[in-house]
């Protein structure tokens, strides 16, 4: 196999073997391939996509770059939940807990930020303490002791993925369905898992912006799924505004915290219960999904969701005790609705560069995360608003940072006559 070759192939639209896929993504791993090589084979493909063939190829050769966990002995039903990425989406934090304390065994691998899109594992670090770089050993055994653990990628489970995925995240090419199916999928089939629930966001704040994007990747996605023998259902979900109260680091975290107590914004309970019903009928918990949401409430009414999000914290070093005081700001602005009416509209993509710019995001691979960042949404759409009212609180720790990234918010709104009732879910 010669790179150079390979990639010229590509870049040319034609097919790659199954063969020559699987030396190619393991000499990247090995050092044999340079990040430029692989840069240029990642372009050729985001330009010219691949067939299903090299998409499930490419998963395979990812997974086998690494380690696969078993799972044996365990009577639960082993299951876990992705999104593709949002702005304020922190559904994992809550749901993984919620299924775990309905007696499904939820082993995630989750992932930091990309592009304008937070990444759960960023926020869950803002937990004093809380360790998501664990040995495989460790992960396996909080997970079978507790019923979920939330870790970031290892070099041991698909260490191709983990390469590749920092590589996309800086030269912009995040939205090509062949890479998002084999970066999710391989590390999903890794998990060992048997059932899974995908959550495809489109809409403007979106990588998929579009219902037929969104579409296109999911069906992909499941066939993947299916085809590696995984129990895979999709659902797609709006990001035509950002999901629940507050988008940013460790104010996700205490509004997850919040969501378990019961008091959880009703956009973003929706999508945890729509999620949360499918696995639950994946595991037989109960026949349709319209019976599940009781059960979902009375877990969190009961305590039970809350208990296991704190054994799991515990499990993994955390310590909440001083999670409000780490994550206090120094700085604060308020950003004011210039005209009354109602909100007919949200540019959640300026919006999640916003929460970029004040250090919820990485800009460069290398950068620092600010904890204390983000934004509280205090009017989403369809709300009615009068001049001066606030939209947004935003807040960090550099003042720089924070007067920066208020000119991604100008405009993010739309203020009009017309009363908006926002779509949160759609069918393929």
């Amino acid at each position: 196999m010669n790179p150079k070759k390979l990639i010229q192939l590509k870049a040319n639209g034609e097919t790659i073997s199954r063969a020559d896929l699987e030396v190619f993504i393991s000499s990247y791993v090995n050092g044999k391939i340079n990040d430029n090589d692989m840069i240029s084979f990642l372009k050729a493909v985001h330009a010219n996509g691949m067939t299903n063939e090299e998409i499930i190829a490419l998963t395979e050769a990812m997974l086998n770059s690494g380690e696969q966990i078993e799972f044996s002995g365990m009577n639960s039903y082993i299951a876990d939940k992705h999104s593709t990425g949002g702005v304020g989406d922190k559904v994992s934090i809550i749901l993984a807990p919620l299924m775990a304390a309905a007696g499904l065994a939820i082993p995630m691998l989750a992932g930091r930020s990309l592009g304008h899109t937070g990444g759960t594992i960023d926020k869950l670090e803002t937990i004093p303490g809380f360790q998501t770089r664990l040995e495989i050993q460790e992960f396996k055994a909080i997970v079978e002791n507790h019923g979920l653990c939330i870790m970031g990628q290892t070099e041991k489970i698909c260490p191709a993925d983990g390469k590749i995925y920092a590589l996309r995240d800086v030269i912009g090419i995040i939205d090509s369905i062949p890479l998002i199916c084999g970066s999710i999928m391989s590390k999903k089939i890794a998990e060992g898992i048997q059932g899974l629930v995908l959550d495809i966001k489109t809409g403007n704040g979106a990588f998929m912006n579009t219902l037929e994007r969104a579409v296109s990747l999911g069906e992909m996605l499941q066939k993947v799924g299916e085809g590696f023998g995984l129990k895979t259902d999709v659902i797609y979900t709006s990001m035509n505004q950002p999901l629940g109260r507050t988008a940013g680091m460790g104010c996700e975290v205490q509004e997850s915290i919040d969501a378990l107590h019961g008091d959880g914004n009703e956009d973003l309970m929706d999508v945890v219960f729509k999620l949360g019903g499918k696995l639950l009928v994946q595991a037989k918990v109960a026949h349709f999904e319209n019976d599940t949401i009781p059960i979902m409430k009375n877990l969190i009414e009961s305590g039970r969701a809350y208990q296991k999000f704190e054994e799991m914290v515990t499990a993994q070093g955390g310590d909440l005790s001083n999670l409000v005081k780490q994550n206090q700001p120094l700085f604060e602005v308020i950003v004011p609705a210039e005209i009354s009416g109602y909100i007919e509209s949200m540019n959640t993509l300026n919006i999640g560069w916003a929460c970029v710019e004040m250090g919820c995001g990485r800009q460069n691979k290398d950068d620092l995360l600010d904890v204390t960042a983000g934004i509280e949404f205090i009017s989403k759409t369809g709300d009615k608003v009068s001049a001066g009212d606030p939209l947004f609180r935003c807040f960090n720790s550099d003042n720089n940072k924070l007067n920066s990234a208020i000119k991604y918010l100008t405009n993010s709104v739309v203020i009009g006559p017309e009363i908006v009732n926002p779509t949160l879910f759609f069918s393929a």
